[in-house]
């Protein structure tokens, strides 16, 4: 395969980022269509170097089960390698900050495969993104069935320049990328996505599939994909919540999809849409500092141009004929429960009220759907659930989640927050799937395409062809 220049690298990027006038745009299906499993690489001989981009943020417990989730996902992928004799190198992030280190991850693996699995601390020059000779040559040494650990990816500021990255600076960034994925292609050109949390542009996720020949989804997040995720898509009843007003896109986009009909939301999210409600009714009402011109640094502000934007949605669903419920009454920062608020107010939580009113009308909803096949999807905390003071809410609507698996309704919970107070509040078994990654999950039911997604189908659909059959 031929090197990728910077103009290369920069023209990716552009795409992947959707910035370019021929960016991937279409259903999540079709990129779906567009990227091998994992049984595409069955013919991948022993010996070979294979990249695992890994699901690899996770914390383990001291015994297996405890804190591994996501290491757990990726075991038959990574048995499916080992059967084969490939040399798998495993790389990802763990949190944000650099420091952070996946020994004991690497560890962990080893204990899930029954292997010895090998931490590699140091492999990339973060001045110019090449990765380090002793890290190449100590992988392409590796007897077959080897199973190696790249450190932490976010050690290296590279791995995170996307984020906020403006079109006019992914040329600055461009010859860095491209030094990072031809020297992997000089490893191999073998790939594989494990990892279905990573939803970010990180490097190890958009820009090295560039330089592959042959990607392929592995056998957990194509399952994910393919099965639960699916069938989100037909979920009638969503229940939202964020500290970020940027969640409207997501609602926005699941909405246009014409089956939702009952819309439940929660948190800054809520604020902003119930000012937007008021104001379409040609009322008005304070939602405290969430409107402060003054807390406009803070997330849960509500920027003047997104409560416009929730007006347009709360008119257009209405005339779709969805319902919006939102709270009734908050609890604020000294505990209290208010059903109006005052300027200084800040909202922490949702009230006993809101919790009943709620109740109530979700009951009518499985009376609505009664006898039927029917799919609800919920997403997110109703509070600052970390803090006893302001937990009752989420805690008090996780029954409801129980109440509607019971009546038969299919119930799908979007990881992240609203999957951990799932376990606190009551049990796996009162939903049917409860996903590991909570981003992924809105990027893929929402406005925009996972990024890795992209970058796969990307990788594939350029990647020559014979004539004949098809392979690579």
């Amino acid at each position: 395969m031929s090197q990728l220049t910077s103009a290369q690298m920069e023209s990716w990027i552009q795409k992947v980022m959707g910035n370019a006038s021929d960016s991937p745009k279409m259903p999540l299906p079709a990129f779906l269509d567009g990227i091998p499993g994992l049984e595409s690489l069955a013919n991948v001989p022993s010996g070979t170097v294979v990249l695992v981009r890994g699901d690899v943020d996770a914390k383990p417990g001291a015994n297996i089960g405890e804190g591994d989730i996501r290491l757990c996902s990726m075991v038959e992928t990574l048995e499916y390698g080992r059967g084969r004799g490939w040399i798998q190198v495993i790389f990802g992030h763990i949190g944000r900050k650099p420091e952070g280190s996946l020994a004991k991850v690497a560890a962990r693996i080893g204990d899930l495969l029954q292997t010895d699995v090998k931490l590699i601390s140091d492999w990339q020059c973060t001045e110019t993104g090449h990765l380090l000779d002793a890290a190449v040559d100590e992988i392409k040494s590796a007897a077959p069935g080897t199973v190696f650990v790249l450190e932490n990816t976010r050690k290296y500021a590279l791995e995170m320049s996307l984020w906020k990255c403006k079109p006019e600076g992914v040329a600055e960034l461009a010859p860095k990328f491209a030094n990072m994925a031809n020297d992997f292609a000089k490893l191999t050109t073998v790939y594989v996505n494990e990892a279905f949390s990573a939803g970010s542009m990180d490097a190890s996720t958009v820009i090295v599939p560039a330089a592959m020949e042959k990607v392929a989804l592995g056998k957990y997040v194509e399952g994910q994909f393919r099965g639960p995720l699916m069938q989100c898509m037909d979920a009638e009843l969503i229940v939202s919540s964020g500290l970020k007003m940027d969640k409207l896109d997501d609602l926005s986009a699941m909405i246009s999809r014409g089956k939702i009909r009952w819309v439940f939301l929660a948190g800054a999210l809520a604020m902003g849409v119930k000012k937007a409600a008021y104001q379409v009714d040609g009322k008005d009402f304070c939602i405290g500092e969430a409107e402060d011109p003054a807390k406009s640094k803070e997330p849960w502000y509500v920027q003047p141009e997104r409560l416009e934007q929730a007006k347009q949605i709360i008119s257009e669903g209405r005339a779709k004929g969805i319902q919006f419920f939102l709270p009734v009454d908050h609890i604020v920062a000294d505990g209290s429960d208010k059903e109006v608020l005052t300027p200084t107010d800040q909202t922490f939580d949702v009230g006993p009220k809101t919790i009943a009113y709620y109740h109530e009308q979700i009951g009518k909803f499985m009376e609505s759907v009664k006898g039927r096949r029917a799919v609800a999807f919920h997403n997110g905390v109703f509070g600052m659930f970390e803090d006893p003071r302001y937990e009752a809410g989420t805690k008090g609507f996780m029954p409801e989640l129980k109440r509607m698996k019971d009546a038969g309704i299919e119930v799908y919970v979007g990881g992240g927050e609203g999957g951990k107070a799932v376990t606190k509040y009551g049990d796996e078994s009162w939903v049917t799937h409860n996903f590991t990654a909570g981003g992924t999950v809105l990027n893929a039911l929402g406005a925009d395409p996972v990024p890795y997604l992209v970058a796969l189908w990307m990788s594939n659909g350029a990647a020559p062809k014979c004539c004949c059959c098809g392979c690579k």
